[in-house]
Order: structure tokens, then sequence, then C-alpha cells
């Protein structure tokens, strides 16, 4: 230390590097020792450094105080004595201070910031492109499209004064997002021919494609239609690995206002992993929808370790979301309540995750409770998710999967109309998805099977079909053709029954959906023993008998966690801990 100490003394420059080495060794060690790290930043104090140095060293300790640490309070201290210094320095404190104003739900601290971040940026254009576009990501956040728009539009019209067509498209891009789903998918294959054509540095080129592939696979995925999506997916998924291939300090572009990243590489293979989760899981591919929930939750571990960007966190909130509502369709509610948890504690950890997904956190506890037949937490939980949503998509999820609760209960005759007249599929339907609309037919299905009016119910079931088939929704397909099989069923139209849930039972298999699979065997024992197929009958009562023991085994193991008490959370932020269950609450009649 005295040598160091001497050292430092004789030769300012030297120390101040020494220090700067150490503290980048500790943040990048395997793990990363931030402790330490923080340490050397601070020691650059100790030795009253000029102007320049302090500031930059306010920034540097509150940026890895932000991205490593839950200190948040020390953070926001260190970037505030940055931001009225040097120009190098203030853009990077006010772009980092924002975001966390930001994770800390003070977005009206964080857009003065950010505009006069942008006044004065004018003659520094690559901070002038972040800021800006930070800024207009920020008001989309708040549904405040038109401010979004006009400030991506100054970003664009700046970007191609200052000649460049790469900034200039990332802000295009971001203002086709705010456009209907019926406008957008020509504006995109316009722009994705413009980008082919686009002679610019090859890492940049493959990033704009990968943004206005990943805008256009989200587009079809909101207008749920799953088969119609698979080009679009297939390229982004070559297009991520070409990209996996580039090194970034291959070409370096010689604008400053090409320096401009709309997403670093890391973040963006995950995100190509998130949207591949979130086809499957709408397609029913629910074990390949595993398979890379599972790839991108250990690479989000990995960058996580370097890395505490928000994004990150909502990455793993949304791919915990989807995977959560594959476990309850296979059967596997004990893991889903417990990454329900999961959620809950990320959402802890961050005010503004959890305004952001409390309405899909109260949706999946919905879901968990149908699914343990808890039908009046399930209303409860759904309509906490309704007073907490304004997104039009899950709003129409929400209304659905409600009106099957009061269609099982039976008795809210009043609620439930009123329910299906906002969300009726044969005309004015609220949102433009395909899947939801083929939902809202089944849903009329299921309701004239249960009073009994079962000619309505085809017509409506059919036509579910007819929509699922059209956009492989596999899902819909195996309820649609169960259902109609028990109609032909009572009808006493066995070989017709035959036919409808044969192919439900090995759709229902391949997904895999275990209620379709227990609702098909129960269905084929009773079909096998009136057409007089004894061991097929036989055969059909034995899966029957499987699937209803690996059913209430696992209810009673959800049921017994003491996360099952989050069922009656339905107000205010989520509960840190949970008392221990006494045991299931249902009982196995009620569930099968």
């Amino acid at each position: 230390h005295s040598v160091f100490f001497d050292t430092a003394i004789k030769a300012p420059e030297s120390w101040y590097l020494a220090l700067l080495g150490f503290a980048e060794h500790f943040r990048t060690s395997s793990p990363p020792k931030i402790r330490l790290c923080v340490h050397c930043l601070q020691a650059v104090f100790q030795f009253k450094p000029p102007q320049r140095v302090e500031a930059r060293t306010h920034l540097q300790l509150g940026s890895v105080l932000y991205h490593h640490t839950k200190n948040s309070e020390l953070a926001r201290s260190h970037l505030e004595k940055a931001i009225p210094q040097f120009e190098d320095v203030k853009f990077e404190a006010a772009s980092l201070l924002s975001e966390l104003y930001c994770q800390q739900n003070l977005v009206d601290s964080a857009k003065p910031l950010l505009r006069k971040a942008i006044q004065i940026s004018q003659q520094t254009p690559y901070w002038h492109c972040r800021l800006l576009f930070q800024l207009a990501q920020l008001h989309t956040l708040e549904k405040d499209l038109v401010s979004a728009c006009d400030l991506l539009g100054v970003g664009a019209e700046y970007a191609r004064v200052v000649g460049s067509e790469y900034t200039r498209y990332c802000n295009l891009a971001l203002l086709l997002m705010e456009r209907k789903l019926g406008e957008v998918h020509p504006l995109l294959t316009l722009c994705g021919t413009i980008v082919e054509n686009w002679q610019g540095n090859p890492i940049q080129k493959e990033s704009l494609r990968v943004f206005f592939l990943v805008l256009q696979v989200t587009h079809y995925l909101d207008a749920g239609q799953v088969k119609s999506v698979k080009p679009c997916l297939k390229q982004l998924q070559q297009c991520i690995q070409t990209i996996s291939t580039l090194h970034d300090d291959e070409i370096l572009p010689s604008n400053p206002a090409d320096l401009f990243h709309w997403l670093p590489k890391e973040h963006m293979c995950v995100l190509v992993y998130l949207v591949t989760v979130m086809h499957s899981m709408q397609a029913g591919y629910l074990e390949k929808a595993q398979k890379y929930t599972d790839k991108a939750l250990m690479q989000l571990e990995k960058l996580k370790m370097l890395d505490s960007s928000p994004i990150l966190s909502t990455f793993q909130v949304i791919l915990l979301e989807h995977i959560i509502m594959c476990r309850l369709v296979t059967g596997h509610k004990a893991t889903a309540l417990q990454e329900i948890s999961q959620v809950c504690q990320l959402c802890q950890q961050s005010p503004r995750l959890f305004t952001n997904h409390a309405a899909q956190l109260h949706t999946l506890l919905g879901l968990y409770c149908i699914s343990v037949n808890c039908m009046d937490n399930a209303e409860a939980q759904f309509t906490a998710a309704l007073r907490l949503t304004t997104h039009q998509e899950l709003w129409a999820f929400i209304v659905t999967n409600l009106a099957s609760v009061y269609i099982r209960e039976g008795n809210r005759h009043q609620e439930l109309y009123s329910l299906l007249e906002r969300i009726n599929p044969d005309h004015n339907f609220p949102v433009s998805s395909h899947c939801l609309r083929a939902a809202a037919f089944y849903i009329r299905g299921l309701l004239s099977f249960f009073q009994g009016r079962y000619n309505e119910a085809k017509r409506f079931l059919r036509e579910t079909l007819k929509m699922s088939n059209a956009e492989d929704l596999n899902r819909l397909t195996a309820c649609s053709l169960v259902l109609l099989g028990h109609i032909f069923y009572v009808l006493g139209n066995h070989r017709e029954s035959n036919n409808m849930v044969v192919p439900a039972m090995q759709l229902a298999s391949k997904i895999p959906d275990m209620s379709v699979q227990l609702w098909s065997s129960a269905l084929l024992k009773d079909l096998n023993k009136a057409l007089g197929n004894t061991i097929d009958a036989h055969e059909a009562a034995q899966m029957h008998q499987n699937f209803s023991q690996q059913l209430l085994q696992d209810h009673i193991a959800a049921c017994s966690l003491p996360e099952h008490n989050l069922i009656s959370w339905t107000d205010g932020p989520p509960p840190g801990q949970f008392q221990a269950q006494n045991g299931p609450t249902t009982s196995l009649a009620s569930l099968l």
C-alpha cells in the first residue's frame, strides 16, 4: 500500500489509472466483487483529483451502484453530483439518473431532466439521439403516444440532418409501433425491404433487421396470428444467429450518431428467445416453450451478474408469465404457484415493474384459482386485474376467463350476459386478435352446452374450429373437439363423438394439456363401453385413472404451499411473507 501511495504522489495519472484498473478488474471478476470495485473508485476522492476526474468518478460510482447493487439512494447521490459537470459526463449521468428515477416510479423527475439534457446536447449527436429515444420510450410507457411520436419524429429528422441512416431507421421503427395492426404489416414489410437494400455497417444492418423482425413478430402475436407469423419468426431466429457471429469492434461507425444502439446484442438474444416462447405458448407447443424459457433464463442469469439493467428484469418477468400459463396447462400447478411467487418478489424490488405487471399477476393468480377450483378467488383476482389494466388485449383475455368462471358457477346470469355482450365475436369484437375472437366463440359454445342448446353450441364451436385451424391454435382446437365430442355423446351419436374425441386426445397429448386429456379419457371410456369395445374402454379407464392421480397429487401439493395464500391478495403491493397452509381447500370430486 505504501509503495502504491508513493507512486500516486509522484504520478497522479498513474494512481488514477491503477485505481480504475483495479475497479474494472473487480467489476468483471466472476463472480463480480462490487464492494472492492466501489472501494477503489471511492479511493480516487482521497487524492483530491481534478474536477473532470472527480465528475467522471461520481458517474462511474453512480453507474456501478445502479447496475450492480440495490443502494439506489447512494447511486442517485453520485449521479446528481456528476450532472452539473463536464459535457462528456453530464449526458451519460442524466441518462442513467432518469432510468433510476423511472425505476423508483419518479417519472415526473425523469422527464424534465431528459428535456433539459436534450436541449443542450444538440452538438453531441450520439447523446442527443439517445436522450430523445429515452424520453420517447418514457412517454410510451405512460401511454402518451402523441408525445412519443412527436419525439421520435424529431429524432428521425435530426438523424437525417447529421447523416445517420441507422439511427433514423431506429426512430422510424418505433414510430411504427404506435400504428394500428392493420396499418403496420405493409409498412413493416416496406421498411424491411429498405433495410435489406441499405449498404451500411454489417452489425448495424443486422441489428436493424432484428428490430424490424421483432416488431413484425410481436404485431402478429398481438393479432393472435400464430401460423402467419412463422416465416418472420424463422427469419428473426436466423438473423440473431448471424449477429451473434459478428464482433462489435470489427467495424466502428465514423458518424458519432451511429454509435447509438437500440438494444445490446446480448439482450437481443434474450428477446428472440422471449418472442419464441410467446409464439410456442400461443401455438400450444408447450415443451418447446419450456426449452426456450430455460435457455433464456440461463442467459439472463449470466447477464444479470454483470448488468442489472431494468429491461433484463422485465424480460425475466414476461418469460415467467408465459411459462406459468404453460405449467397450468401441463398440470404443474405447484411449480406455477412458486413461479408466481417469484414474479411477486421481482416486482417487490421495482415499483415500476409492479406498476407495469400488477394486472398480469392478478390474471395469473385467477388462472391458478380456476385450476384448483377456487372460483370465488378466481373472480376476485380477475376483477382486480380488470381494475388495473388499460391494455385492450389483456382486458379481453381477462373478461373471457371471468366469463368461464361465471359459466362454471352457474348462478351469475346477469353478470355473465353483461360480460358476453362486451366480447361478442359476431359483431363489434373489441380487439383485432384472431385468437381472442376464436376463444370468445368457444366461451359462447361452452355456455350453450351447459344450457342444453346443443345446435347453437355446435355452431359456435365449429366457428372456433375454423378459426383455430386457420392459425394453428392447437389448444383451442383440442378444447373445441372434445366439447363437440361431448355434445355428440349426449345426443347419442357415438360414432361422431368418437371422431371428435380421438383427435382431441391426440392433440392434447402432443401439447400436452392435462385437463383435455382427463376430459377426453373419461369420454373415451364411456364411448368405448357404449360401442362395445371392452379392451379400449379398459385402456381409457386406466388412462383416466392415471391423469386423475397426477392432477390430484399436484392439486394437493399446490394447495399445501404457503404461497397458496396469494389467492387472497387482491389489493396493494404483493405480500412478502406467506403462512403455511393446513391442506387442500377442495375435494377430488369438485376438482374433477
